[in-house]
């Protein structure tokens, strides 16, 4: 189906996100990140070493998987800084073309990642770093069946039918649910090419489709400024309105005490957690120094309290204290792109590999950041 024509106030809010995989990042004097310590009580507590780490880290409760964008790369990355996996191999060509998220499998055997610049999603597999599964045509945009159109946070989901693969269209207005093995759309909330912000009918410019409680999902919408907290039928339970004063909404997904955290595609750029009932718990959205952020598109709050997140044209991936509004943690050099040994371009989604699991082995299904009850993740 052709896309029908968007009326200019919804093109003017989808011109900026579209941008967040190919604006050029800008040039800035680095600033090291803080330094940050720990007691030694602490230190005792924690849980057993991630399983690429040197140290413990009071910060990071894993290593952190990182769609490096521009570099068309992903790195795991130690809470200690080290490289210790990353795709394609080093001094290999690479087959992807502007990674925009990364996210493991159930059983963190696989990564899936969406390009969202190449209107295609792949599986990859972690052991092998071999390209299993691919969906959409490369460079070519589209609505018809087994055609994306700026394709955003795919997520693998292991279902007692088989795998399902979930994306949000942005483009085409709509999220789909996907079997790996057929690659036949199996479900679809929106309709195609009609941006309109009426959910569950249809959507206004949905980013963001992440797990939620008992098979729900929480649809990000640019055009609401907004997420939608739908139930496993696709049901709004309930709306999530972010302050007036914020705009482009990113990926908001649910902290690990059933709140809302969300990130804003802006410079300067901010990060909100809000309650269930649309009150704002913590704000960070400062307007200039080291502190401020560029258009960051992905904010997850840790089980520790701490907030992780990528800001994409500062090129780095930060940690916030909450409790400070101090960044204590930073891979990158900020607003510095680059592909040599601590440097990133255009980081634009991360995942957490928590303590304990090897990737590429046989795991069990859970322990993810988007791990609920009853969401088979």
């Amino acid at each position: 189906m052709a896309l029908r024509p968007l009326p200019a106030a919804a093109l003017a809010l989808l011109l900026p996100v579209l941008a967040a995989c190919g604006a050029p990042a800008s040039q800035a004097t680095h600033r090291a990140a803080p330094k940050t310590t720990r007691s030694s009580a602490a230190h005792r507590a924690l849980a057993p070493l991630p399983w690429g780490s040197t140290k413990r880290s009071s910060i990071l409760p894993g290593d952190i998987l990182i769609a490096d964008s521009h570099n068309n790369r992903i790195l795991l990355v130690t809470p200690q800084k080290k490289i210790v996996w990353q795709f394609p191999a080093a001094g290999q060509p690479t087959p992807l073309y502007d990674d925009d998220d990364v996210f493991f499998s159930p059983d963190f055997q696989q990564i899936i990642t969406n390009e969202e610049g190449d209107n295609v999603i792949a599986i990859l597999d972690f052991k092998t770093r071999r390209v299993l599964w691919t969906y959409g045509h490369a460079g070519v945009a589209g609505s018809a069946p087994g055609y994306l159109d700026t394709p955003d946070d795919a997520f693998l989901y292991q279902t007692p039918e088989g795998q399902v693969v979930t994306l949000a269209d942005i483009k085409n207005q709509r999220i789909l649910f996907i079997d790996r093995k057929t690659k036949r759309i199996l479900k679809q909330y929106g309709v195609t090419g009609v941006y309109s912000e009426n959910p569950p009918a249809t959507y206004a410019a949905p980013n963001g489709d992440f797990p939620a409680p008992q098979g729900g999902m929480l649809v990000t919408q640019i055009g609401g400024n907004d997420a939608v907290w739908l139930d496993k039928q696709g049901k709004v339970l309930r709306t999530i309105h972010f302050p007036a004063d914020l705009s482009y909404p990113s990926d908001a997904n649910i902290t690990p005490q059933g709140d809302i955290i969300c990130a804003f595609y802006t410079k300067p750029g901010g990060v909100v957690i809000m309650s269930p009932q649309g009150r704002v718990l913590w704000r960070y959205s400062p307007s200039s120094g080291s502190g401020m952020l560029n258009q960051p598109s992905l904010a997850v709050q840790l089980k520790n309290g701490l907030v992780l997140l990528n800001d994409d044209m500062n090129d780095r991936v930060i940690v916030i204290d909450p409790k400070t509004d101090k960044i204590v943690w930073q891979y990158g050099h900020t607003g510095v792109p680059g592909s040599a040994r601590g440097y990133l371009d255009v980081p634009d989604g991360l995942d957490i590999l928590p303590a304990g699991i090897v990737p590429g082995a046989k795991n069990p299904v859970g322990g993810h950041l988007w791990s609920y009850p009853g969401n088979g993740y």
